[in-house]
Order: C-alpha cells, then structure tokens, then sequence
C-alpha cells in the first residue's frame, strides 16, 4: 500500500516537472523567435493583416468576391489565411525542433519530443492570441461580429493545428538523412498549400474533375469546414473532417515511430550531415 502511494506521488510529480518544463521552452522558444512574446503576437498579426489586404485587394480587382460565400467578407477571408498561417508556421517549426544530438540536448532534462511539443505550444499560443485580438478589434469597430457557429471552429483549427504538427514530426525525423531534399519538399508543401489549402475559394464550387487536386491536402478539409461553421448559409459537401483525423492519427504515429528510433539509433556523425 505504501509503495503504491510513493508510485502515484512520483507519477504525479514527474507530470508536473514535464509541464513546468514544457512552460520554460515554449517562453524560450517564443523568445527566441520574436525576443518576446508581445512581439511576436504583432508580427503574427501583421502577417494576417498583409495577407487579407493582399487577398481583399485581389478579390476586388479581379471581380472574384462573387465566388466567396455569402457574409462577411471579411470573415471569410480571415477563416482561410488563418488555418493556412497556423498549419505551416507549425510545420515549419515542429520540424526545426531539432533532433537527439544538438547541443541542448545534451542537457539531461530536455528531450527531442519536449522541444516538438514546446515549438508546436508555441505556435499554437502566438496564433490564439492573434487571432483572438483582430476579432475583438472587428467586433468593436463594426459592434457585432457575424460568425455562424463559433465553438464549430474549435475543431478545423486544431485539426489545422494538429495536421501541421504530425506533417513537421515526420520531416523532423527525416531530415538528418535527407537535409536538402526535406528542406526542398517542406518548400513545396508549404508553396501548395497557397493553393491547394482552398482558402480562395469554396469547396462546393470546384468541379468534381478538379477536386482530387484537393481533396488530397488534409488543411483543404478544415479550412472548408471552418467556413461551414461561420456562414449560416454554407453548407460543406465535398468535404468532412474524417479525413483530416484520420490524417492526423497516422502521421503523429508514424513521426512518433520515427523519432523513437531516431532517438536511440541516430549517431553524432550521422547528425553532422545536416
């Protein structure tokens, strides 16, 4: 009985040493991106704000505003970048994170799969809040704020979120092999993503034969599904989010996999590649 107790004490103490521990490198991490974290809240929202002017200047000289859906324009424009910053800025930093033989990991406490889930935390945090503050500025300069299903966004933006993470594990742990070629193929995902994410357009207006072109891209599917939630009058056909779970389980497993094995079998000469 005595054992048991000091076995759950121990547990439960370790648990709160791995988050305290978690805490201190999602404040390093975000430190180091941005020297502080009220700085790269607004570099975050600087990035949203030029996309939408980009995109709304666009859509107005191109006379596509009647291909989005019927709303706030506004809304619509910002539920697409969104997704889009989010997902490849955690790509791109989850699979920076480093691997078993850099130099800070050979401090006892840290981890390759700490660093991971600190750089994603960190991703997650910055955007939350950025987020957070352009609709509560939208909301005080227009006094309202029309979005359809709030809590239904919930779930497309850590699916984004999550997506981002699983993709960014499983190049992580391919890049002490491969450095050039998984520094040229996140290129490409991220430069597909532009297109392929469908945050121009709707899903429902693509034609059947083209739509394999995106069904593909699991950020595709949440992007499409975050709209369904925030117009009352959009209603998702072509897409569901079965297949970015899906999506998402695999990934983490086999990046998971991965770096497990990286951890134990990967060599410093091995590393020296990268």
């Amino acid at each position: 009985m005595m054992q048991r107790t000091r076995r759950n004490t121990s547990t439960v103490a370790a648990l709160f040493t791995f988050l305290e521990l978690v805490f201190h490198t999602v404040v390093r991490n975000i430190r180091n991106q941005s020297g502080n974290a009220a700085l790269g809240i607004v570099v975050v929202i600087g990035r949203i704000l030029i996309m939408v002017a980009i995109f709304f200047v666009m859509f107005e000289l191109l006379g596509l505003r009647s291909l989005a859906v019927r709303g706030d324009f506004l809304i619509y424009l910002i539920s697409g970048i969104f997704l889009f910053l989010l997902h490849n800025a955690t790509m791109s930093a989850v699979m920076s994170a480093g691997n078993p033989v850099i130099p800070m990991m050979l401090h006892a406490p840290m981890t390759t799969m700490l660093n991971v889930v600190a750089a994603a935390l960190a991703q997650l945090y910055l955007h939350t809040v950025a987020v957070v503050l352009i609709f509560i500025f939208i909301y005080m300069y227009r006094g309202g704020l029309d979005i359809h299903d709030p809590s239904g966004l919930i779930a497309p933006f850590l699916l984004a979120w999550g997506v981002g993470i699983g993709i960014g594990l499983n190049l992580m742990a391919l890049r002490p092999f491969f450095p050039q070629l998984m520094n040229i193929f996140s290129l490409i995902l991220r430069r597909s993503n532009m297109i392929t994410s469908g945050k121009m357009f709707l899903a429902n207006s693509i034609p059947g034969s083209l739509l394999i072109y995106f069904s593909w891209n699991p950020l595709f599917h949440c992007i499409d599904q975050a709209r369904g939630a925030a117009f009352v009058n959009y209603f998702p056909r072509n897409t569901s989010l079965d297949y970015p779970i899906k999506f998402l389980v695999i990934s983490l497993v086999m990046g998971m996999m991965a770096e497990f094995w990286l951890r134990k079998n990967l060599s410093q000469s091995t590393s020296a590649r990268k």
